[in-house]
Protein backbone atom coordinates (compact mmCIF):
# COMPACT_ATOMS: atom_id res chain seq x y z
CA UNK A 1 0.00 0.00 0.00
CA UNK A 2 1.45 3.30 -0.83
CA UNK A 3 1.20 5.81 1.87
CA UNK A 4 -0.77 9.47 0.79
CA UNK A 5 1.07 12.10 0.78
CA UNK A 6 0.20 15.69 1.69
CA UNK A 7 2.07 18.75 0.18
CA UNK A 8 3.16 20.83 3.15
CA UNK A 9 1.28 24.04 3.61
CA UNK A 10 3.22 27.65 2.61
CA UNK A 11 4.99 28.39 5.78
CA UNK A 12 5.63 32.00 5.09
CA UNK A 13 2.21 32.77 7.03
CA UNK A 14 1.84 30.89 9.88
CA UNK A 15 -1.36 28.25 10.05
CA UNK A 16 -3.64 26.22 12.38
CA UNK A 17 -5.81 22.92 11.59
CA UNK A 18 -8.92 23.99 12.98
CA UNK A 19 -10.22 21.72 15.68
CA UNK A 20 -13.09 19.46 15.26
CA UNK A 21 -15.23 19.77 17.95
CA UNK A 22 -16.61 17.43 19.79
CA UNK A 23 -20.24 18.33 19.34
CA UNK A 24 -20.73 18.46 15.55
CA UNK A 25 -23.51 20.68 14.22
CA UNK A 26 -25.26 20.95 10.85
CA UNK A 27 -25.10 24.84 9.47
CA UNK A 28 -27.92 27.10 9.83
CA UNK A 29 -27.35 29.42 7.45
CA UNK A 30 -27.03 32.41 10.19
CA UNK A 31 -23.60 32.15 11.26
CA UNK A 32 -21.76 35.40 13.55
CA UNK A 33 -18.41 36.18 14.50
CA UNK A 34 -17.63 37.66 17.96
CA UNK A 35 -18.65 41.33 16.87
CA UNK A 36 -22.04 39.84 15.33
CA UNK A 37 -21.27 39.67 11.87
CA UNK A 38 -22.66 37.25 9.81
CA UNK A 39 -20.97 34.99 7.07
CA UNK A 40 -22.19 36.22 3.60
CA UNK A 41 -19.01 36.78 1.30
CA UNK A 42 -16.53 34.06 0.11
CA UNK A 43 -13.23 35.66 -1.78
CA UNK A 44 -11.66 32.20 -3.18
CA UNK A 45 -7.94 32.89 -4.52
CA UNK A 46 -7.25 30.18 -7.19
CA UNK A 47 -3.62 31.04 -8.01
CA UNK A 48 -1.09 33.06 -6.48
CA UNK A 49 0.71 34.00 -9.93
CA UNK A 50 -0.05 36.92 -11.84
CA UNK A 51 1.73 38.31 -15.40
CA UNK A 52 1.49 41.87 -14.10
CA UNK A 53 4.15 43.22 -11.52
CA UNK A 54 1.82 46.20 -10.07
CA UNK A 55 4.35 47.98 -7.64
CA UNK A 56 1.39 48.17 -4.99
CA UNK A 57 0.52 44.12 -5.32
CA UNK A 58 3.74 42.08 -6.71
CA UNK A 59 6.80 44.60 -6.89
CA UNK A 60 9.39 43.12 -9.59
CA UNK A 61 12.29 43.84 -7.20
CA UNK A 62 10.88 40.95 -5.42
CA UNK A 63 8.70 38.51 -7.44
CA UNK A 64 11.47 37.96 -9.78
CA UNK A 65 11.74 34.41 -11.75
CA UNK A 66 13.04 32.91 -9.25
CA UNK A 67 10.32 33.35 -6.77
CA UNK A 68 9.03 30.27 -4.94
CA UNK A 69 5.58 30.25 -6.12
CA UNK A 70 3.42 27.51 -4.69
CA UNK A 71 3.66 23.98 -6.75
CA UNK A 72 0.60 22.81 -8.45
CA UNK A 73 0.14 19.81 -5.94
CA UNK A 74 0.11 22.34 -2.99
CA UNK A 75 -3.05 23.88 -4.75
CA UNK A 76 -6.26 23.37 -4.13
CA UNK A 77 -8.00 21.10 -6.49
CA UNK A 78 -11.93 22.07 -8.16
CA UNK A 79 -13.09 19.02 -6.74
CA UNK A 80 -12.08 20.59 -3.24
CA UNK A 81 -12.60 24.26 -3.86
CA UNK A 82 -16.07 23.31 -4.85
CA UNK A 83 -16.33 21.08 -1.91
CA UNK A 84 -15.49 23.67 1.07
CA UNK A 85 -17.65 26.35 -1.14
CA UNK A 86 -20.57 23.95 -0.65
CA UNK A 87 -19.95 24.30 3.26
CA UNK A 88 -19.53 27.82 3.77
CA UNK A 89 -22.61 28.84 1.18
CA UNK A 90 -24.57 25.99 3.89
CA UNK A 91 -23.08 28.53 6.55
CA UNK A 92 -24.67 31.65 4.93
CA UNK A 93 -22.29 32.24 2.34
CA UNK A 94 -24.57 33.92 -0.92
CA UNK A 95 -21.28 35.69 -2.65
CA UNK A 96 -18.78 34.38 -4.42
CA UNK A 97 -15.80 35.58 -5.89
CA UNK A 98 -12.57 34.07 -7.87
CA UNK A 99 -9.10 35.91 -7.25
CA UNK A 100 -5.60 35.38 -7.06
CA UNK A 101 -3.11 36.40 -8.39
CA UNK A 102 -4.27 36.61 -11.90
CA UNK A 103 -7.34 33.79 -11.98
CA UNK A 104 -7.66 33.46 -15.79
CA UNK A 105 -3.88 31.99 -15.55
CA UNK A 106 -5.73 29.34 -13.72
CA UNK A 107 -5.72 26.54 -16.44
CA UNK A 108 -9.41 24.97 -16.89
CA UNK A 109 -10.72 28.02 -14.69
CA UNK A 110 -14.69 27.81 -16.95
CA UNK A 111 -14.91 24.51 -15.15
CA UNK A 112 -15.07 25.57 -11.76
CA UNK A 113 -16.60 28.17 -12.39
CA UNK A 114 -19.46 25.92 -13.93
CA UNK A 115 -19.09 23.76 -10.61
CA UNK A 116 -19.65 26.96 -8.76
CA UNK A 117 -22.20 28.03 -10.64
CA UNK A 118 -24.52 24.78 -9.07
CA UNK A 119 -24.36 25.69 -5.71
CA UNK A 120 -27.33 26.59 -4.27
CA UNK A 121 -28.24 28.78 -0.71
CA UNK A 122 -30.22 27.09 1.70
CA UNK A 123 -33.12 29.21 0.53
CA UNK A 124 -32.71 27.24 -3.26
CA UNK A 125 -30.94 30.36 -4.79
CA UNK A 126 -27.78 30.50 -6.94
CA UNK A 127 -24.76 32.29 -5.33
CA UNK A 128 -23.84 35.39 -6.87
CA UNK A 129 -20.29 33.91 -8.24
CA UNK A 130 -18.16 36.84 -9.54
CA UNK A 131 -14.55 37.46 -10.43
CA UNK A 132 -11.70 39.90 -10.49
CA UNK A 133 -9.16 39.44 -13.68
CA UNK A 134 -6.63 42.13 -14.59
CA UNK A 135 -8.35 41.56 -18.20
CA UNK A 136 -4.93 40.11 -19.87
CA UNK A 137 -6.99 36.96 -20.52
CA UNK A 138 -10.51 38.40 -20.77
CA UNK A 139 -11.27 39.11 -24.58
CA UNK A 140 -10.53 35.35 -25.35
CA UNK A 141 -12.51 34.10 -22.04
CA UNK A 142 -15.04 36.17 -21.63
CA UNK A 143 -17.45 34.44 -23.60
CA UNK A 144 -16.51 30.79 -22.26
CA UNK A 145 -16.82 32.17 -18.46
CA UNK A 146 -19.88 33.43 -18.99
CA UNK A 147 -21.39 30.15 -20.85
CA UNK A 148 -20.19 28.69 -18.06
CA UNK A 149 -22.02 30.18 -15.37
CA UNK A 150 -20.23 33.37 -14.45
CA UNK A 151 -22.19 36.44 -13.50
CA UNK A 152 -20.41 39.46 -13.02
CA UNK A 153 -16.60 40.48 -13.46
CA UNK A 154 -14.55 43.64 -12.02
CA UNK A 155 -11.70 44.27 -13.66
CA UNK A 156 -8.30 46.15 -12.44
CA UNK A 157 -7.46 49.33 -14.47
CA UNK A 158 -5.08 51.92 -12.55
CA UNK A 159 -5.07 54.60 -15.35
CA UNK A 160 -6.07 55.16 -19.41
CA UNK A 161 -2.87 56.86 -20.17
CA UNK A 162 -1.14 54.06 -21.95
CA UNK A 163 2.21 55.26 -20.95
CA UNK A 164 1.10 55.24 -16.89
CA UNK A 165 0.13 51.82 -17.23
CA UNK A 166 2.40 50.19 -18.86
CA UNK A 167 4.78 51.67 -16.08
CA UNK A 168 2.45 50.43 -13.15
CA UNK A 169 1.70 46.68 -14.31
CA UNK A 170 5.52 46.48 -15.33
CA UNK A 171 5.45 44.47 -17.38
CA UNK A 172 4.29 46.99 -20.75
CA UNK A 173 1.15 45.88 -21.03
CA UNK A 174 -1.19 47.91 -23.21
CA UNK A 175 -4.05 49.77 -22.28
CA UNK A 176 -5.99 49.01 -24.77
CA UNK A 177 -6.11 45.04 -24.43
CA UNK A 178 -7.52 45.58 -20.84
CA UNK A 179 -10.20 48.02 -22.58
CA UNK A 180 -10.86 45.49 -25.31
CA UNK A 181 -11.33 42.36 -22.66
CA UNK A 182 -14.04 44.91 -20.75
CA UNK A 183 -15.70 44.86 -24.26
CA UNK A 184 -15.69 41.39 -25.07
CA UNK A 185 -17.34 40.91 -21.49
CA UNK A 186 -20.17 43.53 -22.11
CA UNK A 187 -20.81 41.63 -25.54
CA UNK A 188 -20.87 37.69 -23.50
CA UNK A 189 -23.23 39.57 -20.92
CA UNK A 190 -21.31 39.55 -17.81
CA UNK A 191 -23.76 42.30 -15.88
CA UNK A 192 -22.85 44.82 -13.69
CA UNK A 193 -19.57 44.64 -14.31
CA UNK A 194 -16.91 47.28 -12.37
CA UNK A 195 -13.72 48.74 -13.01
CA UNK A 196 -10.79 48.88 -9.59
CA UNK A 197 -8.70 51.79 -9.67
CA UNK A 198 -5.93 51.56 -7.07
CA UNK A 199 -5.22 55.11 -6.52
CA UNK A 200 -1.86 55.96 -5.46
CA UNK A 201 -0.98 59.99 -4.88
CA UNK A 202 2.13 60.93 -7.24
CA UNK A 203 1.65 57.74 -9.51
CA UNK A 204 -1.66 58.18 -11.21
CA UNK A 205 -4.08 60.30 -8.79
CA UNK A 206 -3.66 62.31 -12.39
CA UNK A 207 -5.81 59.69 -13.92
CA UNK A 208 -8.50 60.09 -11.57
CA UNK A 209 -10.90 62.36 -13.96
CA UNK A 210 -10.02 60.93 -16.72
CA UNK A 211 -11.15 57.48 -15.83
CA UNK A 212 -14.09 59.02 -14.53
CA UNK A 213 -14.97 60.68 -17.90
CA UNK A 214 -14.29 57.81 -19.89
CA UNK A 215 -16.89 55.47 -17.80
CA UNK A 216 -19.01 58.22 -17.04
CA UNK A 217 -22.03 57.23 -19.91
CA UNK A 218 -21.30 53.56 -19.61
CA UNK A 219 -23.07 50.66 -17.41
CA UNK A 220 -19.47 50.28 -15.86
CA UNK A 221 -19.46 50.91 -12.25
CA UNK A 222 -16.22 52.70 -11.40
CA UNK A 223 -14.55 51.91 -8.33
CA UNK A 224 -11.63 54.31 -6.74
CA UNK A 225 -9.89 51.74 -3.97
CA UNK A 226 -7.13 53.93 -1.44
CA UNK A 227 -3.68 52.53 -1.53
CA UNK A 228 -3.38 49.56 1.29
CA UNK A 229 -0.73 48.39 4.00
CA UNK A 230 -1.94 44.54 2.53
CA UNK A 231 1.43 42.47 3.14
CA UNK A 232 5.11 43.66 3.51
CA UNK A 233 6.64 43.87 0.13
CA UNK A 234 4.86 47.05 -2.00
CA UNK A 235 6.48 49.57 0.34
CA UNK A 236 3.31 51.31 1.78
CA UNK A 237 3.74 54.42 3.17
CA UNK A 238 0.42 56.95 4.12
CA UNK A 239 2.05 59.64 2.47
CA UNK A 240 1.11 57.97 -1.04
CA UNK A 241 -2.50 57.41 -0.03
CA UNK A 242 -4.58 59.69 -1.41
CA UNK A 243 -8.06 59.49 0.92
CA UNK A 244 -11.51 59.00 -0.75
CA UNK A 245 -12.53 62.07 0.20
CA UNK A 246 -10.19 63.64 -2.17
CA UNK A 247 -11.13 61.32 -5.01
CA UNK A 248 -14.73 62.68 -4.61
CA UNK A 249 -13.65 66.55 -3.84
CA UNK A 250 -11.56 66.34 -7.41
CA UNK A 251 -14.61 64.44 -9.50
CA UNK A 252 -17.22 66.56 -7.82
CA UNK A 253 -15.73 69.66 -9.31
CA UNK A 254 -16.11 68.69 -12.77
CA UNK A 255 -19.04 66.57 -12.32
CA UNK A 256 -21.03 67.24 -9.28
CA UNK A 257 -22.81 63.96 -7.49
CA UNK A 258 -24.90 62.63 -4.83
CA UNK A 259 -24.46 60.44 -2.24
CA UNK A 260 -26.19 56.87 -2.95
CA UNK A 261 -27.76 54.52 -0.53
CA UNK A 262 -25.62 50.66 -0.07
CA UNK A 263 -27.42 47.94 -1.58
CA UNK A 264 -26.52 46.19 1.19
CA UNK A 265 -24.75 45.58 4.75
CA UNK A 266 -21.38 44.77 4.27
CA UNK A 267 -20.73 46.58 1.17
CA UNK A 268 -17.19 48.16 0.76
CA UNK A 269 -17.54 51.17 -1.44
CA UNK A 270 -19.80 53.87 -0.83
CA UNK A 271 -21.62 54.69 -3.95
CA UNK A 272 -22.01 58.25 -5.79
CA UNK A 273 -24.30 58.78 -8.71
CA UNK A 274 -23.68 61.86 -11.70
CA UNK A 275 -25.87 64.48 -10.60
CA UNK A 276 -27.09 64.41 -14.64
CA UNK A 277 -27.74 60.85 -14.28
CA UNK A 278 -24.99 59.83 -16.60
CA UNK A 279 -23.22 57.14 -14.18
CA UNK A 280 -22.36 56.22 -10.58
CA UNK A 281 -18.27 56.12 -9.30
CA UNK A 282 -17.47 54.77 -5.60
CA UNK A 283 -14.58 54.49 -3.41
CA UNK A 284 -13.37 52.36 -1.18
CA UNK A 285 -11.51 53.90 2.23
CA UNK A 286 -10.24 50.77 4.22
CA UNK A 287 -7.70 53.36 4.85
CA UNK A 288 -8.77 56.26 6.11
CA UNK A 289 -12.34 54.94 6.24
CA UNK A 290 -12.33 51.90 7.82
CA UNK A 291 -15.66 49.46 7.79
CA UNK A 292 -14.35 46.42 9.55
CA UNK A 293 -17.81 46.60 11.86
CA UNK A 294 -19.63 45.48 8.67
CA UNK A 295 -17.03 43.03 7.31
CA UNK A 296 -18.86 39.61 6.47
CA UNK A 297 -15.54 38.63 4.25
CA UNK A 298 -13.88 34.87 4.33
CA UNK A 299 -10.90 34.53 2.30
CA UNK A 300 -9.43 31.37 1.23
CA UNK A 301 -6.20 31.07 -0.04
CA UNK A 302 -5.13 29.00 -3.23
CA UNK A 303 -3.85 26.29 -0.98
CA UNK A 304 -6.62 25.99 1.23
CA UNK A 305 -6.22 28.31 4.17
CA UNK A 306 -8.96 30.09 5.59
CA UNK A 307 -7.85 34.00 6.55
CA UNK A 308 -10.22 35.89 8.21
CA UNK A 309 -9.40 39.27 7.26
CA UNK A 310 -7.11 41.00 4.86
CA UNK A 311 -4.44 41.92 6.75
CA UNK A 312 -4.36 38.71 8.43
CA UNK A 313 -1.13 37.35 9.80
CA UNK A 314 -2.00 33.37 10.14
CA UNK A 315 -4.39 31.08 8.50
CA UNK A 316 -6.34 28.34 9.35
CA UNK A 317 -5.73 25.14 7.42
CA UNK A 318 -8.64 23.66 5.61
CA UNK A 319 -7.06 21.62 3.35
CA UNK A 320 -5.74 19.43 6.29
CA UNK A 321 -8.83 18.36 6.84
CA UNK A 322 -10.02 17.98 3.12
CA UNK A 323 -7.13 15.73 2.94
CA UNK A 324 -6.83 14.12 5.82
CA UNK A 325 -10.18 12.33 5.61
CA UNK A 326 -12.86 14.68 7.58
CA UNK A 327 -16.57 14.50 6.59
CA UNK A 328 -18.48 17.48 5.54
CA UNK A 329 -20.21 17.63 9.11
CA UNK A 330 -16.38 17.66 11.04
CA UNK A 331 -15.19 20.48 8.29
CA UNK A 332 -18.51 22.41 8.72
CA UNK A 333 -18.08 22.21 12.26
CA UNK A 334 -14.73 23.73 12.37
CA UNK A 335 -15.34 26.67 10.19
CA UNK A 336 -18.31 27.49 12.36
CA UNK A 337 -15.81 26.88 15.07
CA UNK A 338 -13.49 29.36 13.39
CA UNK A 339 -16.07 32.17 12.41
CA UNK A 340 -17.91 32.33 15.66
CA UNK A 341 -14.06 33.38 17.42
CA UNK A 342 -13.48 36.08 14.92
CA UNK A 343 -13.02 39.40 16.27
CA UNK A 344 -10.35 40.93 13.75
CA UNK A 345 -10.46 44.34 12.80
CA UNK A 346 -7.52 45.58 11.39
CA UNK A 347 -8.27 48.66 10.02
CA UNK A 348 -9.90 50.21 12.55
CA UNK A 349 -7.10 49.51 15.17
CA UNK A 350 -4.78 51.10 12.51
CA UNK A 351 -6.56 54.42 13.00
CA UNK A 352 -6.63 54.41 16.18
CA UNK A 353 -3.43 54.31 16.60
CA UNK A 354 -3.35 50.88 18.32
CA UNK A 355 -0.42 48.77 17.70
CA UNK A 356 -0.75 45.20 15.93
CA UNK A 357 -0.10 42.31 18.07
CA UNK A 358 3.61 40.86 18.54
CA UNK A 359 4.80 37.60 17.58
CA UNK A 360 5.93 35.51 20.34
CA UNK A 361 9.69 36.64 19.60
CA UNK A 362 8.24 40.27 19.97
CA UNK A 363 8.92 40.77 16.39
CA UNK A 364 6.43 42.18 13.83
CA UNK A 365 3.84 39.34 12.45
CA UNK A 366 4.26 39.02 8.85
CA UNK A 367 0.82 40.29 7.15
CA UNK A 368 -0.60 37.69 4.01
CA UNK A 369 0.71 39.40 0.70
CA UNK A 370 -2.36 40.49 -1.85
CA UNK A 371 -1.14 37.89 -4.56
CA UNK A 372 -1.73 34.96 -2.25
CA UNK A 373 -4.84 35.75 -0.49
CA UNK A 374 -6.70 38.10 -3.11
CA UNK A 375 -8.71 41.54 -2.79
Amino acid sequence: MVDKVIPLADHRYASAVPLIPERLALPTGTLSDALARPLRDLRISVTDRCNFRCSYCMPKSVFTPQYDFLPHSSLLSFEEITRLARLFVAHGVHKIRLTGGEPLLRKGIERLVGMLSELRTPEGRGVDLTLTTNASLLAKKAQTLRAAGLQRITVSLDALDDAVFRRMNDVDFPVADVLAGIEAAERAGLGSIKVNMVVKRGTNDHEILPMAAHFRHTKVALRFIEYMDVGATNGWRMDEVLPSADVIARINEVHPLDPMEANERGETARRWRYRDGTGEIGVISSVTQAFCRDCNRARLSTEGKLFLCLFATHGHDLRALLRGGASDLEIASAIGGVWQQRADRYSEQRQAGSDPPKALDGSEPQRVEMHYIGG
